[in-house]
């Protein structure tokens, strides 16, 4: 129901995106960069309701059996799915960024050099393969299946809507939502905003535990550049998704041992035994303690 109000409401945004960046030469779009976004939604969207119907359901619903409280208030019960289902979001998407297999699925979300509206569509095409198991403790809170996702394909749209670069800083709301300022950081590849404002809704989690980073002026630090710290050589939609799964295979065969392969799966990314690579926050520190120096 969800996708045949929205999309019509989404294809208007778009297209009012593409003309005004096109009128003021801002070059948002390109048509490859916009297929290849569509191209994995496509992929993602037919793994997502193939695992909707065959697992995600049947196990919440199995769940919610056990659940350990009831929320009687209508109010209060859509009130605390948005912000427990927002909560689970945040590490979900904490977890995508911060173990290499997992970023190796998230990675593809990255992947483009752009930042537009299409880009909230270039989905992770395997996180539904896994995303369930966020959802189990919803489940057990005692909200039903089919209101899960509902309120997850509220939440995902409202996503969608805070990828673009035509929205500037939006007062008060800065301090409570994820606003396409704060999301603007998120997709950035400079050091300083790497792994930063997880959060799809609310910008509070964020805040909470340490992974808030606003969006500074060019003179405040740099423009932003979107898109991987590593740029691709072959954008085509299969590196796109495969790429890093490919690299956590060169890892293990290097000569090292089975729990040295084992960290270059699930620490970080950019995590080596030998220094040659560094992670988000070495990298973060290494800028810091450069622009001390310089002060």
């Amino acid at each position: 129901m969800l996708i045949f109000i929205s999309a019509p409401l989404q294809t208007i945004f778009i297209c009012t995106e593409i003309l005004l960046s096109n009128l003021h030469d801002r070059k948002f779009y390109t048509i490859k960069d916009t297929i290849t976004n569509l191209y994995l939604m496509v992929l993602n969207f037919g793994l997502d309701v193939l695992l909707l119907a065959v697992v995600t359901l049947p196990i919440l619903t199995w769940a919610c059996q056990y659940h350990l409280f009831t929320i009687n208030n209508s109010i209060a019960y859509w009130l605390v799915l948005l912000v427990a289902e927002d909560f689970m979001f945040y590490w979900e998407h904490y977890f995508d960024h911060r173990i290499r297999f997992f970023w190796a699925v998230h990675a593809t979300h990255h992947s483009s050099d752009f930042y537009n509206l299409t880009v909230g569509f270039r989905s992770s095409v395997f996180q539904p393969l896994y995303r369930f198991v966020y959802f189990l403790p919803l489940a057990l809170m005692g909200f039903k299946a089919l209101d899960i996702m509902f309120m997850y394909s509220f939440t995902q749209i409202y996503g969608i809507l805070i990828h673009t670069q035509g929205v500037h800083k939006l007062g008060f709301l800065e301090h409570i939502l994820a606003t396409p300022s704060h999301h603007r950081v998120h997709h950035a590849s400079n050091t300083k905003y790497l792994d930063k404002n997880m959060g799809m809704v609310f910008i509070f989690w964020d805040k909470l535990f340490g992974t808030f980073q606003p969006e500074l002026s060019e003179k405040e630090y740099q423009k932003i550049e979107y898109g991987l710290t590593h740029k691709l050589a072959d954008t085509g939609p299969i590196n796109t998704m495969f790429h890093e799964f490919i690299g956590i295979a060169d890892d293990w065969k290097r000569n090292v041992d089975f729990k040295t392969k084992l960290h270059y799966t699930f620490m970080p990314p950019g995590w080596s035994h030998d220094g040659s690579r560094q992670t988000s926050k070495e990298l973060q520190a290494e800028e810091l303690l450069a622009e001390r120096g310089r002060k």
